[in-house]
């Protein structure tokens, strides 16, 4: 992908591996693939100790999944936002949601979508945003992606960034 920095979402950059032990309540050599996120790690060291966790949190408590019992209304997707920009690091801000077969990343800034079929290109090496087939996917996903920021209270400045910063952002070379 060319990526230059951990803050991207694309697999190799999001996936974080996972391992816990939990005497009495995890099973040796369990594995899951339920979709969590970090921020589902509050909540579930909140529960295991046996704190309320407050109602304001957005996560999810992993504990029942440790149990080896997922909720039957458990997550079927995961919202990313990356917002800092310009920084150093110059990574563009972008959102996104992923699903267990697809992902679609949209580069706000500079008004550009990206779409990937997972299980045909676990890789990410092909856009196939705007392409027919994909066409109730791309409407599914950009309907989930709203209903996410919602659920997150995402209220942020999406205007796509001027000619000028685009130029230098994407061809420094070029740019005056």
């Amino acid at each position: 992908h060319g990526w230059f920095d951990k803050r991207w979402m694309y697999e190799e950059s999001m996936k974080m591996p996972l391992i816990v032990k939990w005497p009495g309540v995890t099973k040796p050599g369990a594995v899951n693939e339920d979709l969590v996120q970090n921020l589902d790690y509050a909540e579930t060291f909140l529960e295991m100790a046996g704190t309320e966790v407050p109602s304001d949190m957005q996560g999810a408590s992993l504990v029942p999944l440790l149990q080896g019992n997922t909720p039957a209304n458990w997550r079927d997707s995961l919202y990313y936002h990356y917002f800092e920009f310009p920084a150093v690091h110059m990574v563009a801000r972008h959102n996104g949601v992923r699903t267990r077969q697809h992902k679609l990343i949209h580069f706000y800034q500079f008004g550009e979508w990206e779409l990937y079929d997972l299980q045909k290109d676990p890789e990410e090496l092909t856009n196939v945003y705007g392409q027919p087939e994909y066409a109730q996917v791309t409407a599914d996903l950009k309907a989930q992606l709203i209903a996410l920021q919602k659920q997150y209270n995402e209220d942020f400045d999406m205007s796509v960034m001027n000619a000028e910063w685009q130029a230098q952002y994407r061809k420094p070379e070029l740019a005056e």
